[in-house]
């Protein structure tokens, strides 16, 4: 969920976008924008025809359809509503935008030409700052390759590319562009980041403006495919899934579902488990207490009609929870400030009706809004946040918490919860801040098996918000759950760069990003700025990208995901390479086909869930397409085969890349369709869609 600081937009349009000087500086800069584009050569309605040269400047067009995940686009002036100023040259025609974004034009086959400059606009950066870049990169100064803002501007002509521009930095001159569209029917407009984070990336594209003969281009959206299912219905066989590997405390509840599909009903069994443990042959449920330390690994069976499917369980009794990355469900997506008990009943009973436990879908997470909102006027949250005694009290929508949890244990499921180290909530309810203990104790007794736990309001407690005040916070907690010796998964979720040091505070995973949206800008930048943080993921501690934003979402008013079906496939095959933790964001009772179908593959699921922990790297990058691999316990490579560009592009995985022998061909399988492609030698290569992908598994051959 949102915290106060923690979205990149919200803190960036808090921060950046809000002042009244900005604003009336926007309205300035609209007047002189007008009285620019005034004095151009006469400008042509959208769909108007013509037989002389008209100038049409860009700023003129509908800029709603243009996509960028922070702010909007502007006319005439910045992206934050200042005058358009590129290296201390002002500019009063243009379109204001901020990286990444995408603008799709329709030019009827009657444009000429496209002119313009383009750079970062000075705005990121104070003047005195504008000054000393700008010397730094006059007299090639090393420090100046450190400064964030890096962009690249690129134009497409029906798919082809027309034109790019170099990498663009803060205080570079703007670079002109002059583009020949004679012919091109369809053209794009990109800004990409080129930088770890998208800070500072605001762009311009100064006097902008089209030369046509005829019809006036018109924005239009870009193209969206309709939904198509690639995941093979599940066989009626036994099939046994999700993960193969279980952490568990000494002398804490052990509670663990065999995930498993098959025609039913369906039989379990597990002769040699541990002494302490109990399996329900009926469920697959094993349930009980280790008292020891230890590891086994524990031969399982699943039974029906059909057959018998077999593997192995290793069950490791020791410091360690969280071997593979939780997977699971969260109510903050899609209720928003409005979770009640029977949402959330009614969400585990949807997981386990619609299959999803079958597949190691276990956790059911309660997000933000769940305790008293001390400044409400709403009598089902208002009143005290704790009682006589200090513990904390839950609002009038969640009668009785610990019914909630045995509701979800007794169907093989597991019970998430949230709170902030803050004295509130993001959603400003009540925060643990000096009750830490006393929480934690109030949780463990409830039979919570998940803390997701959020920087919000410590502005107002911490001695400051650097990353040593956020580490005390953060183990002050961690060390309160493990006191209470019930096996708590410890989830952060923050808004300072906490991942090489999280796993040390105690926590089981932590988000590296700000909050994500149902954007292809939003998952495309959260998902691949992930490349170096591979080094602190493992068993026990994962990078956290956010939740998935798959199906219906919204806070209570409920919209189909923006995302397209290609972008959804990338959405989620990504995730499993990251061994990111996996948590469904929508309203798990209006799932429909393509959206189940995306969560029940279980071989893509096999990606995240690999009991060897590694996250994926990136392999190789050139323009808009990129392959990213991720070793599996077998020795075998799940592969990434993406394109982030606006239009179908062949990817090459070359086997030299993945450190194998070029010569030797090796076993390749496509996930998503679950189907073998055979032996293949050197490379591999594959056509992918527009923001799309191609997952692969690949295993060596056996030389002769």
């Amino acid at each position: 969920m949102p915290t106060v600081s923690s979205s990149t937009s919200d803190s960036y349009m808090n921060n950046r976008f809000v002042s009244f000087p900005f604003r009336a500086a926007g309205l300035i800069c609209g007047l002189i924008g007008w009285l620019s584009g005034a004095a151009l050569p006469a400008q042509t309605p959208a769909g108007t025809a013509t037989n002389i040269d008209t100038v049409i400047p860009l700023s003129t067009l509908e800029l709603g359809q243009m996509l960028q995940e922070f702010a909007s686009p502007q006319a005439n002036r910045s992206v934050q509503g200042r005058f358009m100023q590129i290296s201390g040259q002002r500019y009063t025609n243009g379109v204001g935008t901020h990286a990444r974004s995408v603008l799709w034009v329709d030019l009827h086959g009657t444009a000429r030409r496209f002119n313009a400059l383009v750079g970062i606009d000075d705005e990121v950066v104070s003047p005195i700052v504008q000054r000393e870049l700008r010397h730094a990169y006059d007299t090639g100064l090393d420090e100046y390759r450190l400064v964030n803002g890096r962009v690249v501007f690129q134009i497409y002509g029906d798919g082809r590319l027309l034109w790019k521009s170099r990498q663009l930095q803060t205080a570079m001159p703007a670079e002109p562009v002059d583009v020949d569209l004679t012919g091109v029917q369809t053209m794009v407009l990109v800004v990409s980041s080129m930088g770890d984070a998208v800070n500072y990336d605001d762009a311009d594209w100064a006097d902008a403006r089209f030369t046509v003969r005829g019809a006036a281009p018109k924005t239009i959206p870009p193209p969206r495919e309709e939904p198509y299912l690639l995941t093979p219905k599940p066989a009626a066989t036994p099939r046994i899934n999700g993960a193969a590997v279980f952490g568990v405390r000494p002398g804490a509840p052990f509670l663990f579902t065999i995930a498993a599909t098959g025609e039913g009903p369906l039989r379990y069994s597990a002769p040699s488990l541990p002494r302490g443990l109990h399996l329900d042959a009926a469920t697959g449920r094993i349930t009980g207490k280790l008292d020891r330390r230890g590891e086994w690994r524990v031969p399982v069976e699943v039974r029906n009609a059909r057959g018998v499917a077999r593997r192995d369980l290793r069950i490791v009794c020791g410091d360690t929870l969280a071997l593979t990355p939780p997977m699971g469900w969260n109510t903050w997506n899609v209720f928003g400030r409005e979770p009640t008990e029977a949402r959330v009943r009614a969400a585990a009973d949807a997981m386990v009706a619609s299959g999803l436990i079958g597949h190691g879908w276990t956790y059911v997470n309660i997000d933000d809004c769940w305790q008293h909102q001390h400044s409400s006027k709403n009598p089902q949250v208002q009143g005290p946040g704790r009682d006589s005694a200090g513990r904390i009290l839950p609002n009038q929508r969640f009668p009785d918490m610990k019914a909630i949890c045995d509701y979800l244990h007794a169907r093989g499921l597991k019970a998430g919860i949230y709170s902030s180290p803050g004295m509130y909530t993001c959603a400003g309810y009540t925060g643990s801040f000096q009750h830490e203990a006393l929480d934690a104790r109030q949780y463990a007794d409830w039979g919570f098996d998940y803390l997701k736990y959020d920087w919000c309001y410590n502005t107002h407690t911490a001695p400051d918000v650097s990353l040593q005040s956020q580490r005390a916070a953060w183990q002050t907690m961690a060390q309160a759950l493990l006191a209470t010796h019930r096996d708590i998964v410890f989830s952060l979720s923050e808004t300072l760069d906490v991942w090489p040091w999280a796993r040390d505070a105690g926590a089981n995973c932590w988000r590296t990003t700000g909050d994500i949206t149902d954007t292809w800008s939003s998952m495309d930048d959260i998902g691949f700025s992930q490349n170096g943080r591979e080094i602190v993921a493992g068993p026990g501690h994962w990078n956290d990208c956010d939740m998935f934003v798959v199906g219906k979402l919204g806070g209570g008013r409920l919209h189909s995901t923006r995302l397209s079906p290609d972008e959804l496939y990338t959405h989620i095959s990504l995730w499993c390479l990251l061994a990111s933790p996996l948590l469904i964001g929508c309203d798990m009772t209006q799932m429909d086909d393509f959206t189940l179908n995306l969560l029940t593959n279980d071989e893509v699921l096999e990606v995240n869930q690999d009991p060897l922990g590694r996250q994926a790297h990136r392999v190789s990058k050139d323009e808009n397409v990129e392959v990213w691999a991720k070793t599996m316990a077998d020795g075998s490579q799940a592969v990434g085969l993406f394109n982030r560009g606006e239009f179908a592009a062949p990817v090459t995985v070359r086997w030299k890349e993945l450190d194998l022998p070029a010569d030797q061909p090796v076993v390749v399988r496509d996930l998503w369709p679950q189907r073998d492609l055979g032996a293949v030698a050197e490379a591999f290569t594959a056509t992918v869609p527009r923001h799309g992908v191609r997952l692969i598994r690949i295993k060596p051959t056996r030389r002769p």
